[in-house]
């Protein structure tokens, strides 16, 4: 890597390690207590994956517009997410469905064996790779596919994330979790909740978490 791509990755002033550990701070006094969690958002430098004239923005808990009509999800909210996925077990094979422009996949790769990314609309994912290609991630793995159909060739998956709300659970992803493993979508139209499933010996069961906010889950590609 040439100095110019190092000092991008490091990040100056408002994009800079020590805001990154400034915002890692911010989360954990609200609440995430998974350190591995914490050292991951700690290590992505999210200021790759928003938009120039947001960099200083990149790591306020706020979601960005990153085109397309998409956002990339607020930290809070992509910590909070992994953190209930991982609750006394590793992640394992992951699959997240709506890789917008990679951030939160670059946060799985740090904690996970493997993640296969799934992105509906093709010139965002083309955004994507380009937004991930300096941190060189060999166990991350991009597709271009309807997310309601999951990866039934990857398939099972120990964990699954969803970026999108559902207003109700996809047959196809709940099929494709592991035994034992874990699914976590935002889950409702007007009123989201985040809703963690667990598949177990007598079949799935649910929790709901937090009141959430997130663009709605569609079908077909683009």
């Amino acid at each position: 890597m040439n100095r110019r791509g190092h000092s991008q990755l490091q990040g100056i002033g408002m994009t800079s390690q020590r805001t990154r550990a400034r915002m890692v701070e911010r989360l954990r006094q609200d609440g995430i207590t998974d350190e591995a969690v914490l050292a991951a958002l700690g290590a992505v430098p999210r200021h790759l994956f928003v938009e120039e004239a947001l960099a200083s923005r990149a790591y306020d808990d706020d979601a960005l517009p990153i085109g397309f009509s998409q956002t990339i999800s607020q930290p809070y909210v992509v910590a909070r997410m992994i953190q209930a996925l991982r609750a006394g077990r590793e992640l394992g094979k992951v699959l997240e469905i709506g890789t917008g422009c990679g951030y939160q996949a670059a946060v799985l790769a740090q904690l996970a064996t493997e993640v296969y990314s799934i992105e509906r609309i093709a010139p965002l994912l083309a955004k994507a790779r380009a937004n991930l290609r300096s941190l060189r991630l060999p166990n991350l793995r991009l597709k271009h596919a309807d997310g309601n159909l999951g990866l039934p060739e990857a398939a099972p998956f120990d964990s699954i994330i969803l970026s999108a709300a559902a207003r109700q659970l996809p047959q196809a992803l709940l099929q494709q979790l592991a035994p034992g493993g874990r699914m976590i979508l935002p889950f409702g139209s007007t009123a989201q909740v985040l809703r963690l499933v667990e598949r177990n010996r007598s079949g799935y069961s649910e929790t709901t978490l937090d009141a959430v906010r997130f663009v709605p889950m569609l079908m077909g590609v683009e």
